[in-house]
């Protein structure tokens, strides 16, 4: 059949022109030729014409739309959107600038989300989107993320300065000023999704204008802060009024509105005037706008902001002042059971709406700052009496540390942010500094009153504790400024991790930190810091886990000449041995446990570990003929402990989705996966734990007969959380060679572990491994709440104590007695939430609960097997935890006895 006629006039959108014009310089970019085409799709080639894409590019897309097509089972959307995605496609992964982000998206009528989300349902095969691609779509959308919450930010702050009555000048200056914060953004930043320096430059841009605006297009406020700052402090003589410049250039920032428009934001003054006095000062001299009263032309900034979207090739940030459609996001509208009646409430509660990513990430800062505002970047007194009371005095040492990693840490953010960055990074560094001597001194309190010693020399002379410390301190403080995100694990052609932000691991790569090193100070630098909120430590925990999963078991980790060398000691000295995998993860190690013990087994014969830890949690003789055991190591010991139940989540995790109607594979499964980490520990190296987990449940399915294909376990691995593409893209196979999933399990993992997998088919087995025991996170959060035993619907939650950056609480938040059904009266209910809230408690005995059982003797949480209702909490709470618990148990036995009598009846019927 002959090809349809083409439209080759079609009119092409203004918009595309530019395109060609701004194409990079050193690469060709010839014209379409329409006759090597012939076989194509007409609509295709008129698309391909109008996004004006290169002959190269046309054929590439055009193979994955027919990769595309063959894979998937119905067509996801209409055949024009998912021509462009692989056109798009193809220009990330050939290199070839053809068109910009904004340009696509409207050649499609679709928006940044609707686009995005198009390009990962399209991701049905393991190679039909690159590692490339997912790098460029993950950089993509974050800084979509954070351009959106800055135009927000920028929208509501200028509603407080500008009057409502300017319209067209006001507007104007509006478009011309978020057009400047672009264009800085873009020449001052390398990082150009860091939300917190985006958000002071654009202070810091807010600050340039307003002192050049009209008196009569500002608010109030505003005309009084420029009135004050412009005063003169003292009157002209008339011999010097000639001389006067007509013209005066007015200073170079004016602390005073600075420092009103940072209260406004909840900002650091001193950052924002860092980030003034460095990168924006710098930017003004470039633009010759140091020295001039006049505002910037509006026609000037956006040709030069044009010349940045063109060379970065993605999204037009000065179509957010227009409301494009390219650039919105639906809204969601609340169901109307998640919408607080506003009828119900008192007239003292005040609701706090949501708050946005830029206001979430301000509090956070400041309350930081607050934390540490009675810390110094210099040890204490008290630490220097710890420091004194050492064998060998580390004082010196531990100050020299501090100053060499500080000028490291402050070239490396410069490197990654800016280089006119490194002031801020020394303000960062400033604060971990401070974090890092207070931890420090909270641990040695806590070991001195568990040891009751004074001298911890070995400890506080060792290096790698005080790096790894330091860096913990840090992490802490970049997760605070930077959302508490991870890298997005891109990978340039070599396998290496393309470090484009300051998210974890980057601290590890400043400090050239091994990740075994790290993991050993994370639970005891959350033990030690009290003031670390929840978020926090959940990012921490996640760190651990990252560690746990991958990073520990690159190439050059001690890890793997530690467990050489354990193996070396025999089957005795076992990482974990897997018959304790079934009891709660309980220990009493701490980081100088960790650190002091022994990284090598000696080959003599040694009395009980030079280590702090009680006797314990050293190992036991297997029998007494043995000869003594050499000394373990704690730190391998606990990594495996947690190695094991990590994997044995994930695990469980995947397995619900797929394999619930096979009850009999889990722990077939987890003895393969088991056995991998223990005895065959060599495929983990530059490999992840959920590679090995995946390639374990795609064996065991073979070998027991149960259809289920590697897409169908990545595409449930998808939906898991903490996972990304590269995962299963991006596979080891042998050195410096990279596949997928598929491939390492067919060239690696089968032939490493045929022997082995193939027992599970004999009639004799491998004996199977105990199912871990998986406990709560042992990062207890102390106002997280709890499960009443009984019931999976009833929780309690301690009542919180107020703190500065405390938001009012709403009557949603008030109450956290949750119950799946309605049960009892509204009376009851209203009793329960005011005795909770109560500071008396004489309302409990006010409850009736006559059909109530016996009241249990003695109450379980699920929290590592501990009894919450010891002689350690108060007899009132323990008599509340008594009573609602009694709503659960009475409730499950309406319920019981309510299907007894349905199927009495049931029985009864002829």
């Amino acid at each position: 059949m002959p090809p349809k006629k083409r439209n080759s006039g079609a009119a092409q959108n203004k918009e595309m022109k530019p395109s060609i014009k701004n194409a990079s310089p050193d690469k060709e970019n010839p014209d379409l030729s329409i006759e090597k085409h012939q076989e194509k799709d007409a609509d295709f080639m008129t698309l391909c014409q109008t996004l004006q894409v290169t002959d190269e590019v046309c054929d590439r897309a055009w193979t994955i739309w027919k990769a595309v097509q063959a894979s998937v089972d119905k067509v996801l959307d209409t055949q024009k959107r998912l021509w462009a995605a692989c056109l798009f496609v193809a220009v990330i992964d050939l290199e070839v600038a053809s068109f910009t982000f904004t340009q696509i998206l409207k050649a499609v009528d679709l928006n940044v989300k609707q686009f995005l989300g198009l390009l990962k349902k399209m991701d049905v095969n393991l190679d039909t989107i690159s590692t490339k691609v997912n790098s460029a779509v993950t950089r993509l959308e974050k800084k979509y993320d954070v351009s959106r919450a800055l135009y927000q930010r920028f929208e509501k702050t200028c509603s407080t300065i500008y009057a409502e009555d300017s319209e067209a000048k006001g507007k104007e200056i509006l478009r011309s000023c978020w057009t400047m914060f672009l264009l800085a953004k873009g020449r001052a930043l390398q990082m150009e999704d860091d939300l917190v320096i985006s958000f002071h430059l654009m202070v810091c841009v807010l600050e340039f204008f307003i002192r050049r605006c009209p008196p009569s297009l500002l608010q109030p406020h505003y005309q009084s802060v420029i009135s004050t700052a412009q005063s003169p402090p003292t009157r002209t003589s008339r011999r010097n009024q000639s001389k006067a410049k007509p013209r005066q250039a007015p200073p170079e920032v004016d602390v005073q509105l600075l420092e009103s428009l940072c209260k406004e934001n909840d900002c650091s003054v001193e950052e924002v005037k860092s980030v003034y006095q460095t990168s924006f000062s710098a930017f003004l001299d470039s633009m010759s706008l140091s020295g001039t009263r006049d505002l910037p032309q509006a026609t000037d900034l956006s040709k030069q902001y044009e010349e940045l979207y063109f060379k970065s090739r993605d999204f037009d940030s000065r179509l957010f002042l227009d409301n494009d459609e390219t650039l919105l996001t639906p809204k969601v509208e609340l169901m109307p059971v998640e919408r607080t009646p506003r009828k119900n409430l008192p007239e003292d509660v005040v609701l706090i709406p949501p708050q946005t990513p830029v206001r979430a990430a301000m509090n956070s800062i400041a309350q930081l700052r607050v934390d540490l505002i009675t810390s110094g970047d210099q040890p204490s007194a008290n630490l220097a009496v710890y420091f004194k009371n050492c064998t060998v005095d580390p004082t010196e040492e531990v100050l020299q540390r501090v100053e060499s990693l500080g000028l490291l840490f402050s070239q490396r953010f410069g490197q990654a942010v800016g280089p006119r960055c490194v002031g801020l990074g020394k303000q960062r560094f400033t604060l971990g500094i401070r974090l890092y001597y207070r931890v420090m001194e909270s641990m040695l309190k806590s070991e001195e009153k568990r040891l009751s010693v004074q001298n911890f020399s070995k400890l506080l002379n060792d290096s790698t504790f005080h790096t790894s410390l330091l860096a913990c301190a840090l992490e802490v403080v970049m997760a605070t400024y930077g959302g508490s995100t991870f890298k997005s694990a891109g990978y340039s052609s070599g396998g290496v991790p393309v470090e484009t932000d300051l998210c974890f691991p980057w601290i590890l790569d400043v400090f050239q930190l091994t990740a075994f090193d790290f993991y050993k100070v994370i639970e005891s630098f959350i033990k030690a810091e009290p003031s670390l909120n929840k978020d926090m430590v959940k990012h921490l925990e996640r760190c651990e886990h990252l560690i746990m999963e991958t990073i520990a078991w690159r190439e050059d980790s001690p890890l793997f000449e530690l467990l050489k060398r354990t193996r070396e000691e025999g089957p005795v000295e076992q990482a974990e041995p897997p018959a304790t995998l079934n009891q709660p993860l309980q220990h009493n190690h701490t980081a100088a446990d960790l650190y002091l013990s022994p990284v090598r087994p000696s080959s003599r014969t040694l009395p009980a570990p030079e280590s702090t830890a009680p006797p314990s949690s050293q190992p036991s003789a297997l029998a007494t003929h043995q000869t003594p055991r050499h000394p373990k190591s704690n730190s391998l010991s606990l990594f495996y402990k947690k190695l094991y139940r990590l994997a044995y989540m994930r695990l469980k995790m995947l397995y619900t989705q797929l394999l619930t109607s096979h009850p009999e594979l889990e722990p077939i499964m987890w003895t393969l996966f088991q056995h991998t980490l223990q005895n065959e520990y060599e495929l983990m190296r530059d490999r992840h734990l959920d590679q090995l987990m995946m390639s374990a449940m795609y064996a065991i399915c073979k070998v027991k007969n149960v259809d289920l294909r590697f897409k169908t376990i990545v595409t449930a691995y998808k939906n898991m959380p903490n996972t990304n593409q590269e995962t299963f893209k991006h596979v080891l196979i042998r050195e410096g060679q990279y596949d997928s999933i598929i491939v390492f399990y067919n060239l690696v993992f089968m032939q490493k572990l045929k022997t082995n997998i193939l027992q599970y088919a004999s009639p004799r087995p491998p004996t199977l491994s105990p199912i871990p025991h998986i406990p709560r996170s042992p990062y207890k959060f102390p106002n997280s709440p709890l499960r009443v035993p009984g019931s999976n619907n009833v929780y309690i939650s301690p009542m919180k104590s107020p703190t500065r950056m405390s938001p009012v609480m709403t009557p949603r938040t008030r109450i956290l007695v949750s119950i799946g059904e309605s049960f009892g009266t509204s009376d009851k209910f209203q009793k329960i939430n005011a005795m909770v809230n109560s500071s008396d408690r004489s309302l409990k005995r006010s409850l009736d609960m006559s059909s109530a059982p016996k009241p249990l003797k003695r109450l379980r949480f699920d929290v590592e097997g501990q009894d919450e209702a010891d002689e350690s909490k108060p007899a009132e709470d323990s008599r509340l935890i008594q009573k609602l618990a009694e709503i659960g148990s009475t409730r499950t036995r309406m319920q019981e006895q309510k299907m007894k009598d349905d199927a009495e009846s049931e029985k009864d019927k002829p």
